[in-house]
């Protein structure tokens, strides 16, 4: 899934969609302008009158007879020659980290997720605040996402010690009547806010929140301004995804026919411009290798925030705002979790007709067409322990952004408990296989997930199931998987009856008309079957089906 116009969710949402159906297409006047600002008062940049530009790279100087260099991005920049590298000071946990979507987080039950290494709970006490703490009992260290709320207070399922508000310890059951609670019975909290629909956390323990780090999404501030937002869970690095939606190149070849946007015979060189370099991310302008000017703007910024903003003028001069939000959350060694907003100021009535669970299994669809090698991708960068510039081979017509993205980390990766960088590496103090231990995947699963079930149902923990990367942690999809699942039965039983009576009966006319209305039900009962395998099932190639 590319980050600019992926053809499925933001071509159709924020083209088609989402602009009235008998809008004429844009004028020559038309801007694309895609950026991302943590000061809702910044401005969107201004463009230059200039000629096409290629990737913005140094090129290794090569004999006569290479016809390479106009080809690819050099692999060796100008200032590792010099053996010099520009380091940045970086602290990964003096940043707020996208957590979930507000409306998802379950009212009933605590929430275990985890920001690189960091395991986390999170929960709503009985004031309806969320609350955050480290997703451990001081008493055993038992998981307290495993446990439950009572009255609002957290409570931990292994002795049933319960706490409230700051972290505080409030009850020890085992506890003499006259003995007290003992001060060190607390937990380690993290500040949490609510922004725009997010919640976000501060990950330092020394520092105070800064609170002008905190994303602000100025479209999703405008009077008017509607979203459809989905959340996954991955089985990938978060690097691996923000690459991914870096790379429009993919989008033709990859999600072929997936609607009517994206088709293989489109794929082509495409033009790149970055505008902008610092210690917190780069920006640039993108498009056909035809097109003049370059037409669309990407802003990447720390920790892992990728916005693309579209203004579309009129011919009367009226401007509609679409944007393209992507929030990529490391959640481990080669897992990722990414809450995904498109919204816009203008909406086609048409797009009423849809459930918003149908644009959300569309989205499924989409990471399962790339989830097979971007997951093997993750795998060969853990095995070879080399930076991407040993590994990859990139075009300039295709893979600037990828790139860039790779030389930033080289800036700041030092600062992240692991990274793969364009020439420098820090690999995770913990093999991933530990991590992965099958015991402590499916705890460690079983507890991220506000599902209710286990072994043997739909519900057991499986990351490359559509259901645990998805449905659970979308409280729309889950509650439509339930309806469907109900009315599955009650039509099946309502068949099963009317068949039943209409044996009984002995006028062929109400023989008849139970039998036709039996194969409604019947004929119902198919559809919601259908409508949970849809939300629910894998999206498989046809050349891989057997």
């Amino acid at each position: 899934m590319a980050a600019l116009s992926h053809p499925f969710l933001s071509r159709i949402l924020l083209s088609s969609s989402l602009l009235s159906p008998t809008s004429k297409p844009p004028s020559p006047t038309t801007k694309f302008l895609f950026s991302i600002s943590s000061n809702p008062l910044k401005p969107l940049p201004s463009r230059k009158n200039q000629t096409q530009c290629g990737a913005i790279a140094d090129i290794k100087a090569s004999p006569p007879f290479d016809d390479h260099k106009d080809v690819l991005l050099d692999a060796t920049i100008e200032e590792e020659h010099r053996g010099e590298r520009d380091v940045a000071d970086y602290d990964w946990t003096e940043e707020w980290y996208p957590l979930y979507l507000t409306r998802d987080v379950p009212e009933d039950a605590p929430l275990g997720l985890t920001v690189f290494d960091k395991q986390l709970v999170l929960y709503r006490d009985g004031a309806g605040e969320l609350r955050c703490y480290q997703d451990r009992c001081p008493h055993r260290l038992a998981k307290l996402s495993e446990g439950q709320l009572i009255d609002g207070k957290l409570e931990c399922l292994y002795h049933g010690w319960q706490f409230q508000g700051d972290g505080k310890c409030v009850k020890i059951p085992q506890l003499p009547a006259d003995a007290k609670i003992p001060r060190s019975a607390c937990l380690k909290t993290y500040e949490v806010r609510d922004s725009q629909g997010v919640v976000w956390v501060w990950m330092s323990q020394k520092t105070p929140p800064n609170p002008s780090k905190l994303p602000w999404f100025e479209n999703f501030a405008r009077p008017g301004f509607q979203d459809i937002s989905t959340i996954h869970e991955l089985p990938y690095d978060h690097s691996i995804l923000l690459e991914n939606l870096m790379d429009p190149a993919h989008i033709p070849i990859s999600h072929d026919r997936t609607d009517w946007t994206a088709k293989r015979e489109d794929a082509q060189a495409l033009g790149f411009e970055v505008t902008e370099r610092s210690n917190r991310g780069f920006a640039g302008w993108w498009g056909k290798a035809t097109d003049q000017p370059l037409p669309n703007f990407l802003r990447f910024e720390a920790p892992c925030v990728l916005q693309n903003n579209r203004e579309i003028v009129d011919k009367n001069g009226q401007k509609d705002y679409f944007t393209g939000l992507f929030l990529c959350r490391p959640s481990g060694q080669g897992k990722s979790m990414l809450i995904v907003r498109f919204g816009g100021t203008k909406r086609s009535p048409l797009i009423k007709l849809f459930p918003q669970w149908y644009f959300h299994q569309n989205a499924c669809k989409v990471f399962e067409q790339d989830m097979g090698f971007l997951s093997s991708q993750n795998e060969v960068l853990i095995k070879e322990k080399v930076p991407t510039k040993e590994l990859y081979l990139n075009l300039r017509s295709s893979d600037t952004w990828v790139a860039e993205y790779r030389k930033w980390m080289d800036k700041v990766g030092h600062g992240m408990p692991y990274h793969f960088g364009h020439s420098t590496i820090l690999l995770p103090k913990e093999p991933a296989v530990v991590e992965h231990a099958p015991a402590g995947l499916v705890a460690g699963v079983s507890a991220s997930a506000p599902a209710k079930g286990g072994i043997g149902s739909m519900h057991v923990p499986n990351l490359n199931n559509r259901y645990f990367r998805h449905v659970i942690h979308c409280k729309g999809c889950r509650n439509a998987v339930k309806a469907f699942q109900t009315w599955k039965i009650a039509l099946s039983a309502i068949a099963i009856a009317m068949v039943a009576v209409a044996i009984l009966v002995s006028g062929r006319q109400w023989k008849a008309l139970l039998l036709v209305a039996a194969a409604a039900c019947s004929g119902g009962a198919y559809a919601c079957s259908a409508a949970i395998a849809l939300n629910t099932t894998n999206f498989i190639r046809i050349h891989r089906r057997v």
